[in-house]
């Protein structure tokens, strides 16, 4: 009863708390005639997490995320973060696939953010078949002066760029926003021995867009709960940084951890990207393509290769966009790369032709799944819903209410359809990873063809796809990932089989924690 209590009040008091932080802020914006000038930077990589115990079994790690002080904009003011270990983006956390990974997240954050909203938080690493209890379920979550212990199994046999964020109920947006985010590097033996870029020539990518006051701040204006669009775009927490290259191929983990802005990249002197990887894994073989569009939350893993430009040629990662963002003469630019160097190793320099023919979900077909889904995402009433319902309805049913109840080991499509128009919404489906089948009857983009765990839903598009629910019992979260969708409030909940760990059966405690 008090949780229940507690997050329904919490519910209501957000939006005017809000709206009082919006109104002074936005009238300090920075206007776009005294932005920064973009390519001032340098780029920057960020540093790996390191684990402060090994066992004969697990990687063990101990993060605080904590409020500091960063020098984000030249000529600025410094700006408020939250950081995992207090850096934006959090250190990577590199894992090998079969070797368990354990990671104590201690709350060290202030009562409220600069938004006047609760800091509690909940970890969700993103992509990962993580039990109920350590999936970072929305409404499970740690509050400042707690630490929760999360468990991940790493059990997929395939190499995945998953990444960490914060998931806390009806504030996932503020605390995403404000820093609480990083990528999550899973190797496999078999990606490890694939001739293609690897170490310093694997570089993240987190790029996200963000608002700023003149005095430095960060600017939460979500547009009566729609969308929040920044006007400067950071690069791995740096606007519009440059990057020295050598003349070689580099493999980019390009993530999009933005809210709501979604982007359609390509490269200034017209060559292709050459993809290799999907949010959960490489494709079964490489696709070249002029530009791919990268909604919020997905992943693509994407070769570049410099080998053809001479030294100094300058090149510009480029952002088309897509409809229904709101643009700005900044937003068209990401990041530039300064070829700096001939090639100082030529080792892993290659894509051969055929990546990983043998991925389980890749492999599943329409004659396998024994039932058809559909899920809606609209509009309705001034909510943001799933055939109807919302996350309150979840809350309201003492978290038992589930949209669908699938068993385990069983393989289903699921119709996502958007059909409200003036939005879209990037779709993600927790615990499992899915193939897409095709979109509005034809087939997928060349650089969908690998398994995912979110889809760009476009304005009145329907995508079907194809998922084996493996490998726990329980119940996930589906939501929208526009962060502001999903705290207001376009998330539920499926369970899986029957008599799963309840996902707030390992909460969290108290400070001070015990030794690891």
């Amino acid at each position: 009863m008090l949780k229940l209590g507690l997050l329904g009040s919490a519910a209501l008091m957000l939006p005017v708390e809000r709206q009082a932080r919006t109104d002074l802020s936005i009238k300090n914006r920075i206007p776009e005639s005294q932005l920064p000038r973009p390519f001032q930077v340098p780029f920057a990589v960020p540093p790996v997490a390191r684990p402060v115990k090994r066992t004969a079994t697990t990687d063990v790690y101990q993060m605080s995320m904590r409020a500091v002080q960063a020098q984000i904009l030249p000529g600025f003011p410094k700006t408020t973060v939250f950081g995992y270990d207090g850096l934006v983006p959090g250190p990577t956390i590199l894992a090998l696939a079969g070797r368990p990974v354990l990671i104590r997240h201690i709350n060290r954050l202030p009562a409220l953010s600069p938004f006047n909203t609760p800091t509690t938080t909940s970890v969700h690493l993103h992509g990962s078949p993580s039990l109920p209890q350590y999936d970072g379920y929305a409404s499970d979550v740690t509050a400042p002066g707690q630490y929760k212990d999360y468990r991940y199994p790493n059990v997929l046999n395939s190499a995945c760029t998953f990444w960490y964020h914060d998931h806390a109920v009806h504030h996932t947006a503020e605390n995403a926003y404000m820093g609480l985010a990083a990528q999550y590097h899973l190797h496999s033996d078999a990606e490890l021995a694939l001739p293609i870029p690897h170490g310093r020539y694997d570089v993240p990518l987190t790029i996200k867009d963000a608002i700023f006051t003149t005095n430095g701040s960060l600017v939460f204006d979500d547009n009566d709960h729609s969308s929040l669009f920044g006007d400067v775009i950071l690069v791995n927490g740096r606007p519009w940084p440059v990057m020295k290259v050598e003349r070689r191929k580099y493999r980019f983990r390009v993530l999009n951890a933005s809210l709501s802005r979604s982007y359609r990249l390509a490269l200034d002197s017209g060559e292709p990207f050459t993809i290799i990887g999907t949010d959960d894994g490489l494709m079964p073989a490489p696709q070249r393509v002029q530009t791919f569009r990268l909604a919020m939350a997905e992943r693509y893993e994407v070769v570049i290769d410099f080998a053809r430009h001479k030294i100094e040629d300058r090149i510009i990662l480029r952002n088309l966009s897509n409809p229904n963002n709101e643009d700005y003469p900044s937003t068209g630019r990401v990041m530039m790369f300064e070829v700096a160097s001939n090639a100082t190793d030529t080792k892993n320099n290659t894509v051969p032709a055929v990546l990983n023919p043998d991925n389980a979900t890749m492999n599943l077909n329409e004659t396998q799944a024994v039932r058809t889904r559909r899920m809606a995402f609209e509009r309705d009433g001034g909510q943001w819903t799933i055939n109807g319902s919302t996350w309150d309805d979840v809350i309201k049913s003492g978290f038992e209410f589930v949209i669908a109840n699938p068993g385990l080991g069983d393989v289903e499509i699921w119709e996502v359809s958007n059909d409200s128009g003036g939005w879209f919404h990037p779709v993600h489906i927790h615990l499992i990873d899915f193939r897409v089948l095709d979109r509005n009857g034809k087939p997928p983009f060349p650089y969908e063809i690998g398994p995912k765990d979110t889809v760009y839903v476009g304005e009145d598009e329907k995508v079907r796809l194809i998922m084996k629910f493996r490998p726990n019992r329980g119940r996930y979260m589906m939501h929208c990932h526009n962060l502001v969708h999903e705290d207001h409030d376009m998330m539920t909940q499926f369970e899986v089989g029957q008599g799963g760990n309840d996902p707030f059966s390992a909460p969290a405690r108290d400070l001070p924690a015990p030794s690891l």
